[in-house]
């Protein structure tokens, strides 16, 4: 029987540590499994997956949309269709492959303002891509933009991300209210992280949503992520690790 696509979107207020997470699902996902096809997906145009993962991202998966609009655009449409039904080895090109895994990144918008063709964009290509995986992480954008316009439409896992605030539980209370409406997943839980005093604990209030692990303040991620090194370089028994850990081992994932 072949076995289903484990998909897990991060999702969240700006700021509050998706990234690190996606990262660390990613690095405990290549320990565990080391036989499996691991896919982490930067879906956030502050293109901050690949740093936190040591990469270095060439051509996005909005610089091949760009493409094949250009050709439009330019008066070519028989190149537009070649490359459309191209795009499926053109994105492949794409994948920066690692040993234990493979990165995609969806790029920055060409302007401000709407960001809504490339993440149309993007919800196929998780359609097409992930039959090819046994898990998917993806870093999502910040705020409730890709879940409004089911961009993750079709998922196993949804983790939510919030620090202490208010404004972040609020949010993610937010996302899981939409999700519950316009996503299908199976699991969805809530990670509490940068939590600065374990007295705050009882005070957060997360509505309708498992908490999976609360994660404190972690002075040795910080300062690693300020000088640009990878979650590899994380000892394993770093706070960011264990509470990713604990969450995937509650969701059933490890």
């Amino acid at each position: 029987m072949e076995r289903e696509t484990k998909i897990i979107a991060v999702a969240g207020k700006g700021g509050v540590g998706k990234t690190s997470i996606s990262s660390a699902f990613v690095r405990l996902l290549t320990e565990a499994c080391p036989e499996s096809r691991i896919l982490a997906i930067d879906a956030d145009p502050a293109v901050g997956l690949s740093t936190a993962l040591g990469i270095e991202v060439g051509e996005t998966l909005d610089d091949i949309r760009k493409s094949i609009v250009n050709s439009v655009e330019n008066g070519a449409p028989r190149e537009a269709i070649e490359l459309l039904s191209e795009a499926r080895y053109r994105i492949v090109d794409t994948l920066v492959e690692r040993q234990a895994f493979s990165f995609l990144a969806i790029g920055r918008p060409e302007a401000a303002g709407c960001y809504c063709k490339v993440n149309a964009y993007l919800k196929e290509i998780i359609n097409l891509l992930s039959h090819d995986f046994d898990y998917v992480i993806i870093d999502g954008e910040a705020g409730i933009e890709q879940i409004n316009r089911r961009v993750m439409e079709k998922v196993t896992h949804l983790v939510l991300i919030t620090d202490p605030s208010r404004k972040g539980t609020q949010v993610i209370d937010t996302i899981r209210k939409v999700a519950d409406e316009l996503v299908m997943f199976d699991r969805c839980g809530a990670i509490i992280n940068r939590v600065t005093d374990p007295e705050l604990v009882p005070l957060i209030h997360v509505e309708g949503t498992e908490v999976l692990s609360i994660i404190e303040a972690d002075n040795v991620h910080a300062a690693a992520d300020i000088q640009g090194r990878s979650i590899f370089d994380l000892p394993a028994d770093s706070p960011i690790m264990r509470g990713a850990k604990e969450a995937l081992l509650k969701l059933g994932v490890l």
